[in-house]
């Protein structure tokens, strides 16, 4: 697919691929700095994720070298008032929404280091393969400062408060065998493999209806977060629209013509 409508950067790669260009590989590629998280950067991840092509079912966020990212670029960090730090934060937050509320389902391929902001960042996708080399930090806490891109709303849904908590009050190190435990990955691979096995996860997402990957991705977190009531009457629209959709009846009177597979394929 010709992919010169993209945004383009020096610090971010975006690559269109798949049967009828379904795919978005998204890959970091600051790799002199470990992949480290500028403003020029985190601009051209909003960007990139804004703009994606409606042909794309679904995306892998990804880092080139030896790092997913290693966090925020602290030579960049500036003597900001108050009002320029709330704004530089909020700059963030616009970012990773783009990847978190965005249009397609995002898998995050990690490995090496997964620190700071890259946490944040790997924390706003859908779903993240670890490879054995992962390791996840949280220094802000001995550096003087605090999570500034939805790090303290995110990552405590994952692993929960008090152990987001400990890692910034400890300095804690936690390894990738213990980040999947915990929840900081769905999926725990050898080194190496993580971005074939994000690929292939992504390439099963986006033979799904959109509209139900669009809803899984929108309103289960919501619902989550509901009252039982109120989530049961947002459950039962959400599903009415769903089924609604021609291609979901027309899968369902494939499926009742025997003329879809019925196996469920292993993660």
């Amino acid at each position: 697919m010709n992919t010169s409508a993209l945004p383009r950067s020096e610090d971010l790669s975006v690559e269109i691929t798949g049967e009828q260009s379904q795919l978005a590989i998204v890959t970091l590629t600051r790799t002199a700095k470990r992949n480290a998280i500028s403003d020029g950067l985190i601009a051209a991840l909003r960007d990139a994720f804004q703009s994606l092509p409606s042909t794309v079912r679904a995306a892998v966020l990804c880092g080139a070298g030896e790092h997913f990212s290693a966090g925020l670029d602290l030579s960049e960090l500036k003597e900001r008032d108050a009002g320029q730090g709330l704004h530089h934060s909020r700059g963030w937050h616009v970012a990773l929404d783009a990847i978190e509320h965005g249009p397609v389902p995002v898998v995050a391929a990690l490995h090496g280091a997964v620190v700071g902001g890259g946490l944040e960042l790997a924390s706003a996708a859908h779903i993240r393969v670890a490879d054995a080399t992962t390791f996840y930090a949280l220094p802000e806490g001995q550096r003087g400062i605090f999570v500034g891109g939805g790090g303290s709303v995110r990552i405590p849904k994952l692993i929960g408060a008090h152990r987001m908590l400990d890692m910034m009050l400890t300095g804690r190190v936690v390894n990738a065998t213990e980040g999947e435990r915990l929840g900081l990955a769905q999926y725990l691979v050898p080194e190496g493999e993580a971005l074939a096995k994000a690929l292939a996860l992504a390439e099963r997402i986006a033979t799904n209806a959109p509209l139900t990957n669009y809803a899984l991705m929108h309103a289960l977190p919501r619902i989550a977060e509901q009252s039982a009531d109120h989530g049961y009457l947002t459950e039962a629209l959400i599903a009415a629209i769903a089924q609604s959709a021609p291609e979901a009846k027309q899968r369902v009177r494939d499926f009742l013509a025997g003329k879809a597979g019925t196996k469920v394929k292993k993660a």
